[in-house]
């Protein structure tokens, strides 16, 4: 007995006084511990190693899809994502392309967007654009084998749809150009303006604070609203390196206003220099009050700067044409190396200069009742797989800082507001607008070809695809 209570007694202490653990239950077959999950997640080179994620590797780059695959793992250790969905939810977060740049489908009613590139490129300019991305005779002769004017074809098309202008340049976007002239021209002197003409271009920038970094002094003259040819000439004099005409692009000052052509500021004792803006080369007929380069030069302008983006609809680019000893001395300028065109911009111009109608122009001329049509026929469609849906006469406009108060009458599909976010988030992208809380997709800057995959967007945004 004592023995034996002599070997119990010590275990039986040891177990009273080892402290009490909290009781735990067996996980069960249906729950997972962290550890379970990590161990379930699938290794990376196991994920590459799918045929379709390998191939997406070979057109978007390793490292990209890594990180997709990164992220939908992280989704399985959050308990958001089964492992073996692994492969599947990083091929569907991957981009089309190698570049975050998104297509858009422009269903805003503004031809020139902005902040959606502005013009949108010919077929012919797509496609030169895509020969440039090679290697090319950009700066060779190839009959000589010896060096060659750089960008000589895009340069010799502008040349020959403009032939009042002596000679011209081009440059990397409008507000270069202007750069440029004021640099080689007036840096050191004066530049006069009229104080209406002191315009700012968008985002914060000024032409006022633009000229002045070129180291040229600014001479305003007249008012806001009115300025005269005699304001001009009395301050005209040995320091003025140029006078220079703007046109307010982006706005509009009516009322008790005066301004001064350039014809009639081309009688002064100094150059002229004409900033355009928005690019046309001649008059256009929907667009009466927008000045063109051949104007302004038949009208006595020493110089015109315009953009190539805006309605002559091709590349961002800067155009500068007029008297040829002016334009030689531009070229030759130190500046002009920073601010040349690569051969991509080269390449798309000529195309859009020598090539067929741009998609600009076709937006500009596209016919109401056709677009009305076009509206009728994506609303029933609509309707048809139960989305409220109608079809509404709108007002489109041709922005850039092109025809500023122009309006142009166009058809939209009129849906439920709450469908502008999901729209913005398809793929493609579409941009509407909101107009009286509702979401319309305004057809004038589509084409009729777009219509199919405007309405493939409509409905997958609905979720009804």
């Amino acid at each position: 007995m004592t023995d034996t209570a002599g070997c119990i007694a010590p275990a039986v202490s040891a177990l009273v006084t080892r402290p009490t653990q909290p009781c735990l239950a067996r996980p069960s077959s249906t729950v997972r511990t962290v550890s379970d999950v990590r161990r379930l997640v699938p290794r990376t080179d196991a994920v590459l190693a799918d045929p379709r994620l390998a191939q997406a590797a070979g057109k978007l780059g390793r490292d990209l899809v890594k990180t997709a695959v990164n992220a939908a793992q992280q989704q399985v250790r959050d308990g958001q994502l089964e492992p073996e969905a692994v492969a599947e939810a990083a091929l569907a977060a991957l981009p089309d392309q190698a570049c975050s740049l998104r297509p858009v489908l422009n269903a805003s009613g503004i031809i020139l967007h902005t902040n959606l590139g502005r013009a949108v490129l010919s077929e012919a300019a797509r496609a030169a654009v895509q020969i440039a991305g090679g290697t090319t005779d950009v700066e060779l002769d190839l009959s000589t084998g010896a060096r060659g004017r750089r960008g000589q074809g895009a340069l010799a098309a502008l040349a020959g749809l403009v032939p009042e202008a002596g000679d011209v340049h081009l440059v990397n976007n409008g507000a270069a150009a202007l750069v440029l002239a004021a640099t080689a021209l007036a840096a050191g002197r004066e530049i006069v303006i009229s104080r209406g003409e002191m315009v700012e271009i968008g985002d914060g920038f000024r032409l006022p604070d633009l000229l002045v970094s070129t180291g040229a002094r600014l001479r305003e003259v007249g008012t806001t609203n009115r300025v005269t040819l005699a304001d001009y000439a009395a301050v005209i004099g040995p320091e003025t390196g140029f006078a220079l005409k703007v046109h307010p692009s982006n706005f509009v000052v009516a009322g008790f206003t005066a301004s001064v052509p350039v014809r009639q500021l081309s009688g002064l004792a100094v150059p002229v220099v004409a900033d355009i803006g928005s690019g046309l080369l001649g008059p256009h007929p929907m667009l009466p009050d927008e000045p063109d380069a051949t104007t302004a030069l038949r009208d006595g302008a020493a110089l015109v700067t315009a953009s190539g983006d805006k309605l002559l609809g091709g590349p961002q680019a800067g155009l500068l044409l007029g008297r040829a000893d002016l334009v030689q001395a531009l070229r030759r300028h130190p500046l002009a190396r920073a601010l040349r065109v690569d051969k991509l911009t080269l390449a798309a111009l000529e195309a859009t200069l020598v090539g067929p109608r741009t998609p600009i122009d076709e937006a500009l001329y596209a016919d109401v009742e056709q677009l009305r049509g076009r509206a009728a026929s994506l609303v029933d469609a609509l309707r048809h797989n139960g989305i409220e849906a109608s079809t509404v006469d709108s007002q489109a406009a041709v922005g850039g800082g092109g025809a500023p108060g122009v309006s142009l009458p166009s058809a939209a599909v009129s849906l439920p507001a709450a469908y502008a976010e999901s729209l913005r988030a398809g793929r493609p992208a579409v941009l509407g607008r909101i107009e009286r809380d509702r979401c319309l997709l305004d057809l004038r800057a589509l084409t009729a070809a777009d219509d199919e995959t405007l309405l493939a967007a409509v409905l997958s945004a609905s979720g009804r695809t």
